[in-house]
């Protein structure tokens, strides 16, 4: 009998003969069995130790000769104890080797007949994402209620065809990770992949379809710098590629490709959005709320999390609850057959790519609606799909305003916020000039971050030199109050115009 108790000192014992194998065995490198052998007759202190690959015949046939004639037995009986011992210990292996891979396995969660339910209930419900947004409140998201329910959305569509992806952007501590990682809660844990560092070539060696249709959790893009281009790759094209030179068992040289396919949905958080201009063209921008409302909110929870008033237990059964209604979806192709009559505002930067986003976020909703629309087949190929209504191209607009409206701005998010308490504080005070050195004191905010902003507005000509010298300091003005006002009324113009033109059309 084999006795693996010790894991660092196995016993194997016979009628004839007692076997240690000191130090145990190695679970990786199957096509060996290295060991360390204690061997000696029981009730004999005569001991013979030895190293040595059980799977190599010579070595072991070598030993049987030397066991023999050291301890005075006979071949045919340690060559027998070295085979029976060969086979426990192999399947020994096997049998461990399997129970990690079992323990390693996330439990996939089958749901019940009454949660199946309480989840299809839920949603076929009216006003659908009001009550998902007042859900993922109630799990622990304090405020935020546009970024939550974008970011749920955006979570979401990682099982269409078509995922869209997100970056949360603000100052160190405002709670971006914070922000991801809560909303994350709501999906289940087999359908996402969590990061903080991974190597250059780490996405390579998933299994070819371990990422399909998976949302991929980036804690700090600043920690994931050397994925960040095979990751951009899987957004756009779904699917990486590497070639590499590897040498098989008999030393030939081959040359084999890694594919790893899609689709995915990534989501990061970072303070730094110029850096990851590459990857923010792919994704939403989520812009993290800095207000002093924000705030507020934010140490009111801390204050009540504290004194043992916030119900932990309410905000895991929403939680829990969201992630059954995530396992309740299904992939569903989505039609929309008002697409060719919506238009984005031409203030948009780069607005190829921008369409395609706010394309595919109205068949998010779609898609997340799913139980509320009639299933219909494509006529040649017998598919199964949903279409899009006018209800789900107005939601979409009302989420996705200030998405446009940073797209459509020519300040990137932390300039502008600058910039808009600039303005709040000059309106405030009834000021026409400022300092910069007051500013730096009412805002509290370091010289060399307001030095950039700075020279980013007056070079986008929102601010101007007053008067003063460069000896004695400059007093300066804004130039323009009403930019980022009139963008966010010409969108919201156009994204109005463009539902009733729609209407026009399904009505003619």
């Amino acid at each position: 009998m084999l006795d693996t108790t010790n894991p660092h000192n196995y016993h194997y014992s016979t009628k004839y003969l007692q076997l240690q194998i000191l130090g145990g065995i190695k679970l990786n490198n199957l096509e060996r069995m290295r060991v360390t052998l204690s061997i000696q007759k029981p009730k004999n202190n005569n001991v013979l130790r030895h190293s040595i690959d059980l799977y190599n015949d010579n070595m072991v046939e070598k030993l049987v000769r030397k066991t023999a004639e050291r301890i005075e037995i006979g071949t045919t009986i340690v060559r027998e104890t070295l085979q029976n011992l060969t086979n426990e210990l192999e399947q020994y292996r096997i049998d461990e080797l399997a129970r990690e891979q079992q323990e390693g396995q996330l439990q996939i969660k089958v749901l019940d007949n009454k949660e199946r339910q309480e989840a299809t209930k839920f949603l076929k419900s009216k006003d659908l994402l009001q009550k998902t947004n007042a859900l993922i409140g109630q799990s622990g998201v304090i405020g935020e209620e546009t970024n939550r329910l974008l970011m749920y959305l955006i979570f979401t569509s990682r099982k269409t065809n078509n995922p869209l992806h997100c970056i949360s952007l603000g100052s160190s501590g405002v709670g971006k990770t914070h922000l991801q990682s809560k909303v994350a809660e709501l999906i289940p844990e087999e359908d996402k992949i969590e990061i903080t560092v991974l190597s250059a070539n780490a996405f390579y060696y998933f299994n070819r379809t371990e990422l399909r249709n998976k949302l991929i959790l980036i804690e700090d893009l600043d920690g994931a710098e050397s994925v960040l281009y095979p990751l951009r790759e899987l957004q756009s094209k779904r699917r990486i590629t590497k070639t590499v030179v590897h040498k098989d068992t008999k030393g030939t040289t081959k040359t084999i490709h890694l594919t790893v396919e899609g689709p995915v949905s990534v989501s990061g958080c970072t303070t730094q959005e110029s850096i990851y201009e590459d990857n923010s063209n792919r994704n939403f921008l989520l812009y993290i709320d800095e207000s002093a409302e924000q705030d507020k909110k934010v140490m009111q929870y801390q204050r009540l999390l504290s004194a043992g008033k916030v119900n932990k237990d309410d905000e895991f059964m929403a939680a829990r609850f969201l992630r059954d209604v995530q396992r309740i979806l299904q992939p569903i192709k989505v039609i929309n057959p008002y697409a060719e009559f919506l238009e984005l505002p031409q203030s948009v930067f780069k607005p190829r790519r921008t369409n395609s986003h706010y394309l595919q976020f109205i068949e998010a909703i779609t898609f997340y609606k799913q139980l509320q629309r009639q299933k219909k087949y494509d006529d040649q190929s017998g598919e199964e799909y949903i279409e899009t209504t006018i209800e789900d191209i107005e939601e979409a607009n009302n989420l996705i305003k200030e998405v446009l409206l940073r797209k459509s701005d020519i300040l990137n998010g932390a300039c502008r916020n600058f910039f808009e308490m600039l303005k709040g504080y000059l309106k405030a005070n009834t000021q026409t000039t400022f300092t910069n050195k007051e500013i730096r004191h009412v805002l509290r905010i370091n010289p060399s971050n307001q030095k950039r902003y700075m020279i980013q507005l007056q070079e986008a000509g929102l601010i101007q030199k007053a008067k003063g010298n460069k000896r004695n300091g400059y007093l300066y003005e804004v130039v323009n109050y009403e930019d980022y006002s009139n963008t966010h009324q010409q969108i919201e113009t156009l994204l109005n115009s463009t539902i009733k033109e729609v209407e026009v059309q399904t009505s003619s």
